[in-house]
């Protein structure tokens, strides 16, 4: 008689387990969103009304280096526990407090000062990128093979509420309150999410002989670790030379400024939440082959419809409005899809290493199509860039799905 409620209380204490860790993953992946978006989305618009040239907001690319090199320090964050009882959790929090002291430490700089802003702007994006590799290892570590999609829903869904409080809420503050206004405001949402470090429930550090080393060799070693380091650098190659010149275009098209905004925040805030929650049912009932095959037709259709549109067989506004919402909303989903598919071959010897290694992998080759796009569309035409990028979109997909073709990765995600 005692054996039925004793299965519903374990039952029970699972489910709350499970949505315990959904939160804690909420908080730890919107704590990086916050400051992200404030630097990437709130400081370059409020430099440029401040008198900053258009060259020295350019060099706020280089806060990008951080997130496209992390692996190289990712081994290290694997290895190194700042604390005794607290492995991730430590990294989390030691990164955290550091994010929230860059934070405070732009209040006496003021927009206009670059070297100030650059500076301190690359040391929180050393914190940020450091802080993704232990919630990701986390992530990988705690999330059952049947949570994966949901996991990184989860993570798409916190982005765009980033997205959100640090980029738009950011740039609200600081027309109505000013800069001290809006940085304090920054930091407050940023204390929050420092919480959920304690909720982090990690096991006890391995020790003697047995315990593996983190290193970028063990991963190269995984003979089926590297078939999905090549969909990670062919997946989203077309991508950057879209997305990079999709705001031009619609300015050479005749859309005016404040079109552009709502359009992109709008998308990105609907695509973020809804594509999130939409990929994780279709990498769950159908695997991430069959997801990243479907988003990857749906996106050459969206590129395919910016060649016509760029080469004047389909005109007016509304395919080219439709074209770049649908594609805000694709790349929400393949993302949820990709990281599935890298948590899913990644080691519990060293779960951040090797996701990170594959995430900064599709990373790079979508910023490699951002930085040659424009000059692309100088020597070929908005047209001709597009066409190219539509034609490597549809050869990426079929490659995607030939080399997931054996279903072994994908029946651990799906």
């Amino acid at each position: 008689m005692s054996a039925a409620p004793t299965a519903l209380a374990a039952r029970e204490a699972g489910r709350r387990e499970r949505m315990s860790l959904f939160a804690v993953l909420a908080a730890l992946y919107l704590a990086q969103a916050i400051p992200s978006y404030l630097i990437a989305a709130a400081l370059p618009p409020i430099m440029r009304e401040a008198g900053v040239s258009r060259a020295a907001i350019g060099y706020l690319s280089l806060l990008f280096l951080p997130l496209v090199l992390k692996f190289l320090w990712a081994p290290l964050i694997d290895r190194v526990r700042p604390f005794a009882r607290a492995h991730r959790a430590g990294w989390v929090v030691v990164t955290q407090v550091g994010v929230i002291g860059c934070i405070l430490a732009l209040l006496p700089l003021g927009p206009t000062n670059v070297p100030g802003i650059i500076g301190i702007g690359f040391l929180a994006a050393l914190l940020i990128a450091t802080q993704d590799i232990a919630t990701d290892g986390y992530a990988v570590k705690r999330l059952r093979p049947e949570d994966r999609a949901i996991g990184n829903a989860i993570q798409g869904g916190s982005v765009a509420l980033g997205v959100v409080v640090g980029g738009t809420l950011s740039l609200v503050l600081y027309h109505h309150v000013g800069w001290a206004g809006m940085l304090l405001t920054a930091a407050a949402f940023s204390v929050p999410p420092l919480f959920a470090a304690f909720a982090m429930r990690e096991g006890p550090p391995e020790i003697g002989a047995s315990a593996p080393r983190p290193s970028i060799r063990a991963f190269l070693r995984r003979p089926e670790v590297r078939t999905i380091l090549w969909v990670a650098l062919t997946y989203r190659v077309s991508e950057g030379l879209v997305k990079a010149m999709e705001g031009a275009y619609l300015v050479d098209a005749g859309v005016p400024l404040d079109r552009i905004g709502y359009l992109s925040g709008v998308s990105a805030m609907t695509a973020g939440l809804a594509g999130s929650g939409v990929a994780a049912l279709l990498v769950r009932r159908y695997g991430t082959a069959a997801t990243l095959g479907l988003l990857g037709g749906l996106r050459t259709l969206c590129f395919g419809l910016f060649t016509a549109h760029a080469l004047g067989a389909v005109v007016g506004l509304g395919p080219l409005f439709g074209a770049a919402g649908f594609q805000t909303l694709i790349r929400y989903m393949e993302i949820v899809a990709l990281y599935s598919l890298f948590m899913a071959v990644s080691s519990a010897e060293q779960p951040g290493t090797d996701f990170t290694i594959l995430a900064c992998a599709q990373l790079v080759v979508y910023l490699v199509g951002a930085l040659i796009s424009g000059k692309l569309a100088d020597l070929l035409s908005y047209g001709a860039l597009f066409g190219v990028a539509t034609l490597l979109s549809g050869l990426a997909t079929v490659a995607t799905v030939r080399l997931l073709g054996s279903g072994r990765t994908d029946q651990a995600t799906g």
